[in-house]
């Protein structure tokens, strides 16, 4: 990951009894998207404090090749397939300005 990474955290309330099918559904559709050439990670993470809720984190060479992806066909595929699992979800974009690899990482 390079200084200036763009990030987009999205953070999901999934409708209860639909976490594994939509974790299942996140993973098949985290996949496609980790092909995308200007896609550096995808990772999905489960709160801990608050059950049914989840954390996606994706990381991109910038946010002109996002918008563009997001405008996409598949992502609307994506969206369609994960919308009827969710009860309510937000999404906030960021820059990645600085990032410093753990001991265990290296």
């Amino acid at each position: 990951m390079s200084d200036k990474t763009f990030r987009v955290e999205l953070t999901l309330d999934i409708q209860p009894g639909k976490e594994k099918e939509f974790e299942r559904t996140w993973l098949e559709v985290g996949r496609v998207v980790s092909e995308h050439p200007n896609n550096l990670s995808q990772s999905l993470s489960a709160s801990r404090e608050a059950p049914g809720r989840y954390r996606i984190i994706s990381d991109w060479t910038d946010e002109e090749n996002f918008r563009r992806f997001e405008m996409s066909d598949t992502h609307a595929e994506h969206i369609k397939k994960l919308q009827p699992l969710r009860a309510k979800g937000s999404m906030e974009t960021l820059t990645v300005l600085h990032y410093v690899p753990g001991a265990s990482s290296r």
